[in-house]
């Protein structure tokens, strides 16, 4: 018998409303694989990319065609454990053959990295707090700080042409008193930025996971001008802006408040008021949950992709918030280091995201 649950209950495409789903193809970027599929509605591969190492976070179409992909630098260091899990380090644009259009590299990137095909890139980087910042940050679990006794924070770094032009520190502008580390989770890694999305008003917009907030940073003053707190997110992932200037987000819902059981959901957020605009969870609620990564992507037939990324499940909702879609990716395998192994010491499907794009935004694609 399988032990593994997940492959168990059936993988590839599960079910599609054909009325209603969008006629496209999906990136799948397996994290314990050197590979990058893109597939079809019927869950079939149409075409592959090789990677020169394994997948970091996960893959995209950029607006040229072209791929954009994260990988797990091999030779990085990792300043405490878990960052084997999700540090990258290696960002490259592919084109369809696989040849290197664009690179950045950067062994302390991880998690996030917003490019669109033009040597222009934002990505998450790491530092070490001073001790009188570690010391004056609350919140965590005592005593859980890296190996090395210090407690790391993030940055944004943005590079055009290979050279660093805007950084932004959360030492510097981020305010403890108000993020403070939620109080379960570790105090190794402090906010832990895992979506960074430059807007059109100029201004970035971050998801930070061990804080459980989106924020909107001033690109001029690099201050906080709009966050969502733990109120209304909850170890969210994949904030991004939409055409009519709401927020779309994927919320795990790992600890969040007022509720007795853990479900993951999406939302749309209103920028100027904050309210919610629009949500979907299962109507079993706890159905569709995955406790880390996610995401959530508006289709251009007013649809939403979202990808339960623990269990490598990707569903389609139309706009009746009926499920039209359903995928599980069949990519199984264990983590190559044994670092990340050891998180995970099983076969494992997990995607950080997925993203699906209609036929005309790949035009080099001939799916005969």
């Amino acid at each position: 018998m399988d032990q593994n649950i997940t492959r168990r209950r059936g993988v590839g495409t599960r079910g599609i409303d054909e009325k209603t789903a969008l006629k496209g193809y999906t990136v799948i970027a397996p994290l314990t694989s050197k590979k990058v599929y893109l597939i079809n509605n019927a869950g079939e591969a149409v075409h592959e990319w090789n990677l020169p190492y394994r997948v970091g976070r996960y893959a995209r179409i950029l607006p040229n065609g072209n791929l954009m992909v994260g990988m797990k630098d091999p030779d990085a260091p990792a300043p405490f454990q878990f960052f084997n899990k999700y540090g990258g380090g290696v960002y490259m644009e592919l084109d369809p053959e696989g040849n290197v259009i664009h690179e950045l590299r950067d062994p302390l990137g991880h998690h996030d990295c917003f490019y669109e095909g033009d040597g222009h890139f934002f990505y998450a980087g790491l530092e070490a707090l001073t001790p009188e910042k570690q010391a004056a940050l609350p919140g965590g679990v005592s005593g859980t700080e890296a190996p090395d006794g210090k407690v790391y924070a993030d940055t944004i770094r943005e590079v055009k042409d290979g050279k660093l032009v805007w950084e932004w520190r959360v030492s510097e502008h981020l305010d403890p008193k108000i993020f403070p580390l939620q109080t379960h989770y570790p105090r190794e890694h402090w906010p832990l930025i895992n979506a960074i999305y430059p807007l059109r008003d100029g201004n970035i917009l971050a998801s930070m996971r061990s804080v459980s907030a989106v924020v909107i940073i001033s690109k001029e003053t690099g201050e906080i001008i709009w966050h969502l707190d733990s109120s209304v997110v909850a170890q969210q992932h994949c904030a991004n802006e939409l055409p009519n200037g709401n927020i779309l987000i994927f919320d795990n819902g790992a600890f969040r408040h007022r509720e007795s059981f853990q479900y993951s959901r999406a939302i749309e957020v209103d920028r100027t008021t904050k309210k919610i605009v629009w949500q979907w969870n299962a109507p079993t609620k706890e159905t569709f949950y995955t406790p880390f990564m996610g995401s959530a992507q508006r289709l251009p037939n007013g649809n939403t992709l979202l990808c339960e990324s623990a269990f490598g499940r990707v569903v389609e909702i139309n706009t009746q918030n009926q499920l039209c879609w359903e995928y599980v990716c069949p990519y199984f395998s264990i983590y190559p280091e044994a670092e990340a192994a050891s998180f995970f010491p099983t076969e494992s499907n997990a995607l950080f995201r997925a993203y699906k794009y209609a036929p005309e935004e790949i035009p080099w694609l001939n799916d005969a």
